[in-house]
């Protein structure tokens, strides 16, 4: 190889103003706000991405599994192989990409770490190939901070690797990852990250620290809701916060996108013949009616209706009727008004017989749902499962809550 390079010809910059990056926004301490994109680019995030915590203590929730990887780091161990398994949209790629900027610093991410999604890298060429390649491969010199103690290995002398959607992987490429882990782990650590445990081979699970994340508490989101709400001027009801918070059901990922999708659909459109010197429009205020037409989730007051309805009257043609009208009316899907009434009706002081058979013929008719029943048919069964079970009561009757 020549000890000279051949000049390259670098295009020179524009005159004027030079670019101006959003790293150059940072808080009291010295943190990046949001990704280091140019200014406007980062306007047309989503704001999953534009809000993700870029250090581990911006995470939200989690407290005692952050209190054992910062143990890890803190005390210079090396850490283990690790999997995190739990719902999705509960911070798990969040956190171990913010565990992988502590360790190896933003500067060094893309030559220690590989991260690869199994939902489409799944086979097992990927594993022969890439995942081989780069774990057999030794980093020379450690690029982590060079405070260690007692002499121990600094934990920036090993790579690592983070399969993300890791239970799509097939069972052939999963068998040929274990013994890759075991061969490789004098210089490699793995993360694999999964949303279902039962779809990951027992074996690689035994060669790794699980960590379960839970869905996230309605106080963590709601700490996160409420600041992008005042960094993005949303103008929100409060009762549209809590039902935002109470449907995102521990997911922040929902929370976030919904929240941006109801904000932007909230300006209205210009005027075809507006004059160019018109101010423009100002967001209109976000309800509780326009969180539940996003998410295409059943208002609580339609459910009220038809649960009224199915204790209250008899005759089943009525009953379907009036299920039929609010589905056809607002667009809602019988899964939806299953789990909303379901939900309703666990309120309701009744014998336990009755229950029994609610609980029992509703998750009958999910399960013929998530087959691809009929929702005709499968609204007709729910009319009759309620009204089986009024039928057990008699005359009790049932006490509803006003």
């Amino acid at each position: 190889m020549s000890d000279f390079e051949d000049e390259m010809d670098i295009d020179s910059s524009a005159k004027g103003a030079a670019m101006q990056f959003s790293s150059n926004n940072t808080n009291s301490k010295g943190k990046k706000l949001v990704a280091d994109l140019p200014i406007g680019a980062e306007d047309n995030l989503p704001w999953v991405e534009k809000y993700r915590p870029s250090s581990l203590d911006d995470v939200q929730g989690h407290q005692d599994i952050l209190a054992t990887i910062n143990r890890f780091v803190d005390s210079h161990v090396s850490t283990p192989t690790s999997s995190t398994v739990r719902p999705p949209g509960t911070g798990k790629t969040t956190t171990i990409l913010a565990l992988a900027r502590r360790i190896y610093g933003s500067k060094n991410m893309r030559q220690m770490v590989l991260e690869l999604n199994a939902s489409d890298d799944r086979g097992i060429d990927v594993v022969r190939e890439q995942i081989k390649t780069f774990a057999s491969t030794k980093q020379i010199f450690s690029v982590a901070p060079s405070s260690t103690t007692n002499g121990a290995n600094s934990l920036g002398a090993f790579k690592l690797i983070i399969l993300d959607e890791a239970d799509a992987m097939t069972a052939t490429a999963q068998m040929a990852l274990r013994r890759i882990m075991e061969k490789y782990t004098a210089n490699t650590r793995f993360c694999i990250i999964a949303n279902y445990t039962h779809k990951l081979s027992p074996a690689l699970l035994s060669r790794c620290t699980r960590f379960r994340f839970s869905p996230l508490k309605e106080g963590d989101i709601r700490a996160l809701v409420d600041k992008v709400i005042e960094a993005e001027s949303v103008r929100i009801q409060p009762d549209a916060v809590e039902s935002l918070v109470r449907l995102s059901k521990g997911d922040m990922r929902r929370a976030l996108n919904v929240l941006q999708a109801c904000h932007t659909s909230s300006l209205p459109l210009p005027m075809r013949n507006a004059p160019k010197d018109q101010p423009p429009p100002e967001h209109e205020l976000v309800t509780e009616e326009t969180i539940y037409n996003c998410i295409a989730a059943p208002h609580p007051s339609d459910i009220r209706q038809i649960m009224t309805t199915l204790l209250s009257t008899s005759d089943v043609t009525s009953c379907l009727n009036t299920i039929n009208t609010l589905k056809s009316n607002k667009g809602l899907a019988l899964a939806d008004i299953l789990s909303a009434l379901s939900e309703q009706l666990q309120t309701l002081e009744v014998p336990a017989q009755t229950r029994i058979s609610w609980l029992e013929g509703l998750a009958e008719i999910e399960w013929r749902l998530s087959g691809g029943g009929s929702e005709v048919v499968q609204t007709g069964g729910l009319v009759g499962v309620v009204r089986n079970g009024c039928e057990l009561m008699g005359d009790k009757g049932v006490a509803m809550e006003s």
